[in-house]
């Protein structure tokens, strides 16, 4: 397989030659291959306490390798395949990005100790590296400005599907054959579907969606510098807030779902399987119905006031939070799972029009590096703290909390090598650790209010910023 350079020969029959159901269905195939990027990204998150317990590593550890040790290479990598995304054929570097994750995946069900997963995950973040730069820029040629919303919220949908998907299978593979049986089986279908992707997705010609002259901005100039891309970008007041308060939802996000599963289990005593269900439908549910129905009200709004972009994820967000902290205070599942299901309607209305933003505000040629430099920032900040910020937070409080009871240091005593706990001690354990999960969880979550702030502060030049970028892409095209 080759990275082939685009040519321009054909650019006029390339222009026109996707159909609407053919853009349906391409979106549809991006969206699926999204969806396998959430579920390698995810798995860690529902098998973590039997990770735990092999391998005998402290929360904080875990937050780590959910985090650090995928996002290192994930962000850091993004900007050079953005890069090779803006001067060659797209589908083929997602096709070999897609490869390569899933195989790293299958790895990881062969780790024999925490080093080996950690250098797994610096596998699966390289590949995955390459996923959101090649298909930004492709979904933003597929469909024009005021449809990107929606288009990118069916994308995104990719995120709560592969929850759901990732978290009932996963969870019960591991519960019956282990949590090792679990990443071979997600990481095959990723392999069938890049094999399905290179044979059937087409390349469509940058800009053919913009206007006033899509072939010109197809073969316009050098690619513009990564500099050039970012000061773009950040130049815009809007786009600033809008980064920042994607960054700080999206560390409440990291951090609550790096350890939902562990904090369930502890706290209520579910299996992995009972934990798969539950964690899974109310992922799948909640925040699908939210992504794909805030872009579609958001294609809707922008129309009467472009201001919608981001107020929109400002009112969301400012919702889901307290409705959240209910659902991770309450002593009742039942309880819990209601509230977790509405705060998820309304805590994923981000995503997709930041981005739609962020691609309006910039040229053709700046789109892949665009959303690679985003997402760096996204991901060294979010992904990188918000795991390990929550996971620090639970073995503190988890430490103390036991300590309380004159028993000695939680990992020394509740994690010791060798013979079981007594039963006592083990609910004493146990009990620790799900209030120390539960007050990590509550207080990540205080950084939504934060990043509604920034949503709200963006709004305030959003339309002028828009009107101005409109303005110079024009002109450059």
């Amino acid at each position: 397989m080759t990275v082939a350079a685009e040519t321009t020969s054909d650019a006029g029959a390339l222009a026109d030659r996707f159909s609407e159901s053919y853009r349906r269905w391409a979106l549809i195939l991006l969206m699926l291959v999204y969806t396998s990027n959430v579920i390698d990204r995810n798995i860690l998150s529902i098998v973590s306490q039997s990770i735990k317990l092999e391998f005998r590593v402290s929360d904080a550890s875990l937050g780590l390798l959910q985090g650090l040790a995928f996002a290192a290479f994930y962000a850091i990598l993004g900007l050079p395949i953005a890069r090779l995304a803006e001067r060659y054929n797209r589908v083929n570097i997602l096709t070999i990005c897609l490869t390569l994750w899933s195989v790293m995946t299958l790895v990881t069900g062969l780790a024999a100790n925490f080093v080996q997963l950690v250098f797994c995950r610096f596998g699966v973040g390289i590949g995955e590296a390459g996923c959101a730069p090649a298909t930004h820029s492709l979904i933003t040629d597929y469909y024009p400005p005021d449809r990107r919303a929606s288009a990118l919220s069916v994308y995104t949908f990719g995120v709560p599907f592969g929850s759901m998907i990732g978290a009932i299978v996963v969870g019960a593979v591991a519960q019956h054959w282990g949590w090792r049986v679990a990443f071979y089986m997600v990481g095959m279908p990723g392999l069938i579907l890049a094999l399905v992707m290179r044979l059937v997705l087409r390349e469509p010609v940058r800009g053919q969606s913009d206007q006033p002259s899509p072939i010109a901005a197809a073969v316009q100039g050098p690619t513009p510098s990564i500099r050039e891309v970012a000061g773009h970008m950040f130049r815009n007041a809007s786009m600033r807030h809008l980064a920042w308060g994607l960054m700080l939802k999206h560390i409440v996000g990291y951090g609550s779902t790096a350890f939902a599963a562990l904090y369930l289990i502890r706290q209520f005593g579910l299996s992995l399987a009972q934990v798969g269900l539950v964690v899974g439908l109310t992922t799948g549910i909640s925040t699908g119905l939210g992504t794909v129905l805030s872009g579609y009200l958001i294609d809707w709004a922008i129309k009467r006031d472009r201001r919608h972009y981001a107020l929109i994820p400002a009112v969301g967000s400012l919702i889901a939070t307290p409705l959240y902290l209910v659902a991770y205070s309450t002593s009742s599942l039942e309880v819990a799972i209601v509230f977790l299901l509405l705060a998820g309607v309304f805590g994923s209305t981000s995503l997709a029009p930041t981005f739609a933003v962020m691609h309006n505000l910039v040229s053709p040629r700046m789109r892949a590096t665009a959303a690679a430099i985003l997402l760096f920032c996204l991901n060294l900040l979010a992904l990188s703290f918000g795991p390990y910020f929550t996971g620090k937070v639970s073995d503190i409080v988890t430490a103390r909390l036991f300590a309380a009871h004159g028993l000695g240091a939680y990992m020394d005593t509740c994690l010791a090598r060798g013979s079981p706990l007594a039963a006592g001690l083990a609910t004493t354990c146990t009990a620790a650790a799900a209030q120390g999960t539960r007050w990590a969880i509550l207080a990540t979550f205080c950084f939504g209010f934060w990043g509604s702030l920034h949503y709200f502060l963006g709004a305030r030049s959003l339309r002028q910023d828009l009107a101005r970028a409109g303005q110079m892409n024009a002109g450059e095209a």
